[in-house]
């Protein structure tokens, strides 16, 4: 499975997604155990180029790789690298070809982590987060599905607005099968390209997508139902707005009156409490969100030993 860039979903097959989610199934299982420790990367350097703030995926990258072996593990902040303003893309990324094995880009536009894949020859680029996708988040997120309800072969439900996390559930679900609706505000839905590659990949894996514009419709027969803040970074002056087109979309127990009783909920955090959920339902029983958080790192971890040995 050896590969040059991750910055999609669809950049693995349905077959290379499920080998990495049963491979960070293993590895949590050997962590849980006491062993940490493997030398898949052993004498490799990464840069963690970072646009945005970030808690879960800076630290699960960064523990993920010295786990692995990684020889050094250099964490750019914003203010340090500032991506197209103190200097082109394409002449970061061809100096850091020259210094290290790989790049874990977190950054506001995707086009910059396209520039980095396209202007290198040598260079590892993985997605931590763009405005088109999530993608590290998602399969961190289909772990945790399995893990629960021993198949892939479910319903999930979305509640809130069709941005980078909904983009890469979708693309997800449809190349393993899993049943996928969003509910969301009209116009707010995920994007046209996106949405229509999703439903290409649907067609060949039997998964039923849906968009729907009301959230009790979505949960009725939904084993998971997730949601994720309604204005992302870089949405900040939207926030108001956002707060009064989403009220009716907020992840609660009236909400979940509407779903199986045994429903569980996900969240990708940072969770605005109170917004897109309630306190009650996120520290509730049903919620998942610590194992989806505790996941980024065996996902990640998998991903990238397949990515450096296949």
């Amino acid at each position: 499975m050896r590969r040059r860039a991750f910055l999609s979903v669809l950049d693995l097959s349905s077959e290379e997604i499920q080998e990495v989610i049963h491979r960070a199934e293993g590895l949590k299982r050997r962590r849980r155990e006491g062993d940490r420790r493997d030398t898949i990367l052993e004498g490799k350097a990464f840069a963690l180029v970072f646009e945005k703030p970030s808690l879960r995926t800076r630290m699960s990258f960064e523990v993920g790789l010295r786990e692995l072996g990684a020889t050094s593990v250099t964490y750019l902040a914003p203010q340090d690298i500032r991506l197209g303003k103190r200097e082109p893309v394409k002449d970061v990324a061809r100096n850091l070809e020259r210094w290290v094995d790989g790049v874990i880009a977190r950054v506001f536009d995707h086009r910059v982590l396209v520039e980095m894949r396209d202007v290198t020859t040598r260079l590892v680029v993985v997605n931590a987060l763009s405005d088109l996708e999530h993608p590290c988040q998602a399969l961190a997120d289909f772990q945790t599905i399995h893990e629960v309800a021993g198949t892939f072969r479910v319903h999930l439900a979305f509640i809130g607005d069709g941005n980078n996390v909904a983009h890469s559930l979708a693309l997800t679900a449809a190349s393993l099968g899993t049943d996928f609706t969003i509910a969301c505000p009209e116009g707010y839905e995920p994007r046209r390209e996106v949405w229509e590659k999703a439903l290409e990949v649907a067609s060949r894996t039997g998964a039923r997508l849906k968009i729907v514009h009301d959230p009790r419709e979505a949960v009725k027969d939904a084993q998971f139902v997730y949601t994720d803040v309604w204005a992302s970074m870089g949405q900040e002056e939207e926030a108001e707005l956002r707060k009064r087109v989403f009220a009716p979309f907020q992840v609660n127990e009236e909400l979940l009156r509407h779903a199986p009783d045994d429903v569980r909920v996900m969240h990708c955090l940072p969770a605005h409490r109170g917004e897109e959920i309630t306190e009650e339902v996120l520290e509730g029983p049903r919620s998942v969100v610590l194992e989806q958080a505790e996941n980024r790192l065996h996902a990640q971890k998998a991903l990238l030993s397949l990515m450096f040995s296949g």
